[in-house]
């Protein structure tokens, strides 16, 4: 009985491969079209995409091409290539700015961006383009049931910018290039004020100018002794009490005051 039932299944199996076959090779656009919406029902997202992507030229300008768009765009959503998701559901967006799936289909747009963006040690262009997006979709939709979701995902993408701001600037530090280091800490205090980095930022910038000023030649040292003792009160006007570098920077802070009474 299981071996009848598992050749009836393989005979099953094969017929509807061949009925399938014999649908894509076909000219009934009609059953290409059932077949499709049948397949991306049941999750059978690469077989309806075949077919969909033989109908789609066929149906445009007919009263059937909205349905049959949304659909293309998702099943490419669905099968993750989301380069080819962003672009459909974005110009089914504007192709059907009346549409009840407008919504959707812009939601699912931009989220395909944040599907696209890299680790934060790579290169953010693509991050960069998902917020614009996301955010896009923020004003149009302030009231919209995605809004707490797309919210998060935008505050996650800026984190990844930020943070690969953060590490350039500290890998300055790092290799001792600290005329560059404070520089570039500078442009991120100002591109990202409030962001999750600033105690770290605001320390390595004092590290790296109490290191620039011990390392100078003497005639320079008191007055970068001077900047870098600014950038310790800086640290402590937000870092009185508590904070992940708040011992190393006192310690920064009595050095710096006891050089600097030596000048006195």
């Amino acid at each position: 009985m299981k071996r009848l039932l598992y050749l009836l299944a393989v005979v099953l199996l094969l017929g509807s491969c061949s009925e399938y076959q014999k649908i894509v090779r076909g000219e009934d656009i009609t059953a290409k079209y059932k077949t499709a919406e049948d397949l991306y029902k049941e999750g059978k997202y690469k077989k309806a995409l075949r077919l969909f992507e033989q109908i789609v030229p066929l149906y445009r300008g007919k009263p059937q091409a909205e349905r049959i768009m949304y659909y293309y765009a998702d099943t490419y959503y669905q099968l993750e290539d989301y380069y080819l998701s962003g672009y459909q559901f974005e110009r089914y967006a504007k192709s059907y700015p009346k549409s009840e799936k407008r919504e959707e289909a812009s939601y699912k747009g931009a989220k395909s961006y944040y599907h696209l963006s890299p680790r934060y040690s790579l290169d953010q262009e693509e991050t960069t383009k998902a917020i614009e997006k996301l955010q896009a979709y923020i004003n149009e939709y302030p009231e919209s049931e995605n809004l707490e979701e797309a919210n998060k995902l935008v505050a996650e993408l800026r984190t990844k910018k930020e943070k690969k701001a953060y590490e350039i600037a500290k890998q300055f530090h790092h290799r001792e290039n600290y005329k560059v280091a404070i520089s570039a800490f500078d442009n991120y205090l100002v591109d990202y004020p409030g962001s999750s980095f600033r105690e770290k930022v605001l320390y390595y910038k004092l590290e790296s100018e109490y290191l620039l000023a011990i390392g100078s030649y003497e005639s320079l040292v008191e007055e970068r002794l001077n900047v870098a003792q600014g950038y310790y009160n800086s640290y402590k006007k937000y870092y009185k009490t508590e904070g992940e570098y708040l011992e190393k920077a006192d310690e920064l802070g009595e050095d710096i005051k006891t050089r600097l009474e030596e000048y006195k």
